[in-house]
């Protein structure tokens, strides 16, 4: 997720200078802006600490102070925030602890109960990952997370920044991850004018200078916090920030431009068609995904292959019956590309049998399939709660 550190941190710019004309590119009225007065003094961790000590956040992964972090809560918690937000994760962490208390039962949990559990979370490999690293944990180390950041790399679905934040804050090491808040709150402190994700090297070694050998967790949770709740993407409120005197961003008064972006292309677009087969019963038609590739093994509602441009859905309807177009589409964007889906609607009396590879479910066995946002919206546009 984060780029390997740059062996010598870079010097931050902080030279002064004539501003010339702003352009209308970010880049460009940051790297123009760079040569502005600079802030006074280096970033203290000691004030960041102190002010981290009156005003960090109340989360449930994270452990009440002077106390340590449980490895499998912090492991938990990064897996599901990436990219995703505290607010959505909060309810899926306390369901996953009260489901799997340890690594240990998560790893003997069948796979299709983790993406069940998942379902409504989003990047489902994540789940996957999740349950790949467990097990990991449990046949190498005896269901105990290495307290070393080179073996946490090692392990399944574990990236650079989740093996730095299980590190820093569950073993109080000297790591630094890098998430978009600590980035958010470095590139502004030095006014890195390079676009992400090119900066992220540079914005890595920078938060690894900062990093204290006493309290590295709390010194990373610190960041994390900073950003999301003072040094935020609009607005930041940089009067009550402890680091305001020496932020070069906040001094020359342009800390909306940080961090700079690089110019996002449009989605590839995709089409489909879904096939919603309802029964008189009120069961829905479903199958299972394949084992590999977008969405692997979640529950979905039969659809023709997606693609740019939609296949004649005759010859991958399921069913052979009387399938009406409902009005409007599924609108659902993924990672790397934007899904339209037209749904066509059967209905069938009760009793009928489903096709092979298929299966008859009614909404109150919904919540034990793994079914992803996108067909909850299916069987919503089609009037099946």
């Amino acid at each position: 997720m984060v780029d390997d550190v740059v062996s010598e941190p870079l010097a931050p710019a902080r030279g002064r200078g004539h501003l010339g004309r702003m352009t209308s590119s970010p880049a460009a009225r940051a790297a123009a802006s760079g040569a502005q007065k600079s802030g006074t003094g280096a970033p203290a961790p000691a004030a960041l600490l102190a002010w981290y000590d009156r005003h960090r956040r109340r989360l449930p992964w994270r452990a009440e102070p002077g106390r340590q972090a449980d490895p499998y809560h912090v492991f938990l918690s990064e897996i599901m925030l990436q990219q995703t937000t505290v607010k959505a994760v909060g309810p899926y962490f306390t369901g996953f602890l009260a489901r799997w208390p340890t690594v240990s039962h998560l790893a003997a949990a069948p796979l299709e109960e983790v993406l069940s559990a998942w379902a409504g979370l989003g990047y489902y490999a994540r789940a996957r990952n999740l349950h790949a690293c467990a097990q990991a944990v449990v046949a190498r180390h005896g269901g105990r997370f290495p307290d070393d950041e080179a073996a946490l790399l090692d392990l399944p679905g574990i990236g650079p920044y989740t093996a730095a934040a299980i590190a820093a804050i569950a073993f109080d090491l000297k790591a630094s991850p890098v998430d978009g808040n600590i980035e958010r709150v470095v590139s502004r402190l030095y006014r890195v004018a390079e676009p992400l994700p090119g900066a992220k090297p540079r914005i890595k070694a920078l938060a690894a200078a900062l990093t204290p050998a006493k309290r590295p967790g709390d010194f990373a949770q610190a960041m994390m916090d900073l950003g999301a709740t003072i040094c935020t993407p609009r607005s930041p409120a940089c009067s009550l920030c402890p680091w305001m005197e020496p932020c070069d961003a906040r001094a020359a008064g342009d800390a909306a431009l940080y961090p700079v972006k690089a110019p996002k292309g449009e989605k590839p677009k995709r089409e489909g068609v879904a096939f919603l087969a309802v029964r008189a019963d009120g069961a829905v038609l479903l199958r299972t995904r394949p084992d590999k590739g977008l969405l692997a093994k979640m529950t979905e509602v039969p659809s023709t292959p997606w693609g740019p441009k939609p296949e004649a859905p005759e010859a991958h309807a399921p069913l052979k019956t009387r399938w009406r177009a409902l009005p409007g589409a599924v609108e659902h964007v993924f990672t790397h590309f934007a899904l339209t889906l037209k749904v066509l609607r059967a209905d069938l009396p009760a009793g009928t049998p489903a096709p092979e590879g298929h299966r008859w479910v009614t909404p109150d066995g919904f919540d034990a399939e793994a079914l992803p946002s996108v067909m909850r919206k299916v069987l919503a546009h089609g009037g099946v709660e």
